[in-house]
């Protein structure tokens, strides 16, 4: 199961009230180091489902949502649990760079 996206509309229903941990990766289409760690995010999801939700949200789409959660810098990935960001990770990382960061949640 890939990360799938998310809107305003279904921001709350995917992220904040997930009984899972979730992460979010805010992105731009443009964005080069965005569309390399997509695949990578994408695999983390397949690899880890039972654990953790990945989304995507789209920063250009929806930058109301952005500003709330202060991304200045893409991709920046944001850990919410019981609806709070518990961790970020700003910039793109190979695959074991990113699961060292997230260890805690794909445990």
């Amino acid at each position: 199961m890939s990360a799938r996206d998310v809107t305003e509309a279904t921001f709350a229903a995917e992220v904040l009230n997930n009984p899972k941990p979730v992460i979010v990766d805010f992105w731009e289409p443009w964005c080069g180091p965005c569309r390399a760690v997509s695949p990578i995010l994408d695999a983390i999801a397949d690899d880890n489902a039972e654990t953790i939700d990945i989304v995507k949200l789209n920063v250009d789409e929806f930058p109301d949502l952005a500003a709330q959660y202060s991304i200045l810098n893409i991709p920046a990935m944001k850990v919410f649990k019981d609806g709070v960001v518990v961790k970020t990770v700003i910039g793109a990382k190979p695959r074991p760079a990113l699961e060292q960061d997230l260890a805690e949640f794909l445990a």
